[in-house]
């Protein structure tokens, strides 16, 4: 049963017990329905039903099997995202394997690490890969491997496949996949230590798709993050198969206001990067035409009539909406930090931001805002597949965030004395501190890796700091960290839109420090003069000495 309010589809959602039952109830489900649009490698716009999405993952699959790739080998994938990865991606878990999704920003001595680590029966690979796929396969240490370049030879492993297929092959068709079995082998980002397998079952996966598709459903969208990332899984690989709707597989961020409006999107999923830099254009287009006075004095009608009950935000302002393809309803956010003034200026546009958190070792998704349950400045309440609590609370209810459900991992892989520091019982200690007000919701405050101990015996969360300091209009970008005794924050700052920003910021921050407890003002300033450097997830790279 599904229904249609305010654009907005609902569903009833089941509980799914494995990818495989996801796919294969939704190709039922969904049939010659239009299910993605991409560009081929030659640029040109490609579209696929899910009949015809099915056709093609039983094909590579069946492809695999013949292989001896069966009974749980572990298939490795690097590429940019294309259409072909996510068909790897598909034709791996639904026929019984185990996927191991590489993060291709990252550099070739890591990938070959975690290949090694892992033990990998094969490698999917796109053509930019071509280099990096020789250096592999010279390495002495890389385990023996098949591999298989999906750039060039997709089509002839599919008539392969196929060829199999009608000759009474179902060994895909037919692959046993039980909702304890390894689905996925996932590492994390490894930021300041070797990254660690992360193992994901097919009742982890499917479990938190099962529950993200209940707090958020909605129609067609566009994708751009990486899909080798699980945030990518649950928003756009399994979503599509659950709701049965479309969506348009951008191949980068890069043109997302062109693909936003070519594609009229209701919904799609982003890091808090995407949000900040959609609000930031929208006033500096204002500004730029002379209609920014008009744009505050719609916002002054629009918050008056909504104290009334009456909603016209997305008739006020039907150019912005307009400007974002002309459907866009809301906007899932997860990833990083997002400062509640973007929450509460897009909705005061009327698109909703709804934020979120998650881990990867979570599959990944753990608490999220949602339509009629929503708090700006909280990363939301549980999702039905799990629990959380706060772990050894101080006196403001702060302390480590606590999990356990369905979408827990199973451990890290190879590595049992990190899967055991990793739980206190059957809890998952996530390493991030928060709080839970009394209605349920989540407030972060900071990781605990990050927490800057003061001589006094004082722990200061740098991303309190942070987000307070994000605030000031002219902050960019901001990071806040220990140094020689002392709470540096170091600045970008928007220079173009704020010529005097430089002279202002010693200022601010000193006001700053006087609303704040001793043991938090910054005592240095730094400004750079260049954004700082992201990580693959878009974050800010955080240095650890």
């Amino acid at each position: 049963m599904k229904k249609k309010q305010n654009n907005i589809c609902t569903v009833k959602v089941p509980e799914y017990s494995t990818v495989k039952e996801i796919v294969v109830k939704g190709t039922k489900a969904g049939g010659n329905k239009r299910q993605f649009v991409f560009l081929d490698k030659n640029k040109n716009e490609c579209e696929r039903s899910f009949n015809q999405t099915w056709s093609e993952m039983s094909a590579l699959g069946t492809f695999f099997l013949s292989k001896g790739l069966n009974g749980g080998k572990k298939i490795s994938v690097i590429g940019e995202n294309c259409y072909e990865w996510m068909i790897a991606y598909y034709a791996t878990l639904v026929g019984g394997n185990i996927t191991v999704p590489m993060d291709c920003k990252l550099p070739e001595e890591d990938l070959a690490d975690q290949l090694i680590r892992c033990g990998s029966d094969a490698l999917v690979y796109t053509s930019k890969f071509k280099g990096m796929v020789e250096s592999f396969k010279s390495n002495p240490d890389m385990p023996k491997m098949h591999y298989f370049n999906i750039s060039d030879d997709y089509d002839s492993f599919l008539k392969e496949g196929r060829a199999a297929i009608e000759e009474g092959d179902t060994s895909f068709e037919n692959a046993d996949v039980k909702p304890e079995d390894l689905a996925c082998i996932a590492y994390t980002s490894g930021t300041t230590a070797k990254s660690k397998g992360v193992m994901l079952t097919h009742r982890n996966i499917a479990s938190n798709c099962s529950s993200a598709c209940r707090a958020h459903t909605g129609r067609h969208a566009i994708g751009f993050l990486p899909l080798n990332h699980t945030y990518a899984w649950v928003s756009a690989l399994f979503s599509s198969y659950i709701l049965t709707e479309w969506g348009y597989l951008c191949d980068g961020i890069g043109n997302i206001q062109g693909d936003l409006n070519k594609y009229h999107p209701y919904n799609f999923s982003g890091v808090p990067l995407v949000v900040e830099t959609i609000y930031e254009r929208i006033w500096k287009t204002a500004r730029k035409t002379g209609r920014e006075d008009i744009l505050k004095k719609g916002l002054k009608i629009s918050n008056f009539l909504m104290k009334l009950g009456i909603d016209r935000r997305r008739k006020i302002f039907k150019t912005i909406i307009d400007n974002l393809g002309g459907n866009l309803n809301m906007i899932v956010c997860g990833g990083a930090n997002l400062d509640p003034k973007y929450e509460k200026g897009m909705h005061d546009f009327g698109i909703e931001i709804y934020n979120g958190y998650g881990m990867t070792e979570c599959s990944p998704a753990i608490t999220c805002n949602r339509p009629g349950a929503r708090k700006f400045g909280s990363v939301g309440t549980p999702l039905d597949c799990c629990e959380i609590k706060i772990n050894n609370p101080d006196e403001d209810g702060v302390g480590e965030i606590y999990v356990k459900g369905k979408n827990v991992m199973a451990g890290y892989y190879n590595d049992p004395e990190a899967t055991a520091e990793a739980f206190d019982g059957e809890w998952f200690k996530t390493g991030d501190h928060g709080r839970i007000d009394e209605d349920g919701f989540l407030f972060m405050v900071g990781r605990k890796k990050n927490l800057i101990c003061l001589s006094n015996g004082k722990n200061v969360s740098p991303e309190e700091l942070e987000d307070k300091l994000s605030r000031i209009d002219y902050v960019k970008e901001v990071l806040v960290y220990e140094e020689n005794k002392k709470i540096v924050a170091e600045f970008f700052l928007n220079e173009e839109d704020y010529p005097d920003a430089r002279s202002h910021i010693s200022n601010d921050v000193n006001e700053f420090n006087r609303k704040m407890p001793l043991f938090k003002n910054v005592g240095k300033v730094k400004i750079r003069d260049e954004e700082f450097p992201k990580t693959t997830t878009l974050k800010i790279a955080r240095k650890y000495n």
